[in-house]
């Protein structure tokens, strides 16, 4: 699967567990219910959704650039590490508001998110290619 059916069908894989998640460790976190919290999540979501298809999509023209093809562990915590670091910078003060927390305590939050999306979106990503197969942009070459 590739092109924009391969991103449509991540999305809304990654976003749905993801949406299950947050909620969860958001209402644990700091002890708002799970309305409040799934809120926040759903609001998360939004922008992880636009900030993903952003993000994949200068990452793959990218690695398209690169003279070694594949997806290595490297590459993938680098993925990872990309991904959630710019998501960061959108969700902190979102949660800094919500939840009427200062910008230290919404980094506390988003931390203890960061980690646990770290984990989860290196293992989705490795699920999601065994089962989808490669983007063309990891695809290695096969020699003539």
């Amino acid at each position: 699967m590739q092109g924009i059916k391969r991103k449509l069908v991540y999305v809304s894989l990654f976003e749905g567990i993801a949406i299950l998640a947050t909620t969860l460790g958001l209402s644990g976190m700091t002890g708002h219910g799970m309305q409040d919290s799934s809120v926040v999540a759903v609001a998360a979501s939004s922008i992880a959704i636009a900030w993903n298809l952003l993000f994949n999509t200068l990452f793959e023209r990218w690695e398209a650039r690169q003279a070694v093809r594949g997806r290595s562990v490297g590459r993938r915590i680098a993925h990872a590490i990309g991904f959630e670091g710019g998501l960061t910078v959108f969700l902190v003060p979102l949660m800094a508001w919500w939840f009427d927390a200062s910008l230290l305590q919404a980094l506390a939050m988003d931390f203890g998110l960061l980690l646990f999306f770290l984990v989860y979106a290196f293992i989705f990503n490795w699920i999601f290619d065994r089962v989808f197969g490669l983007p063309a942009s990891a695809l290695r070459v096969q020699p003539a």
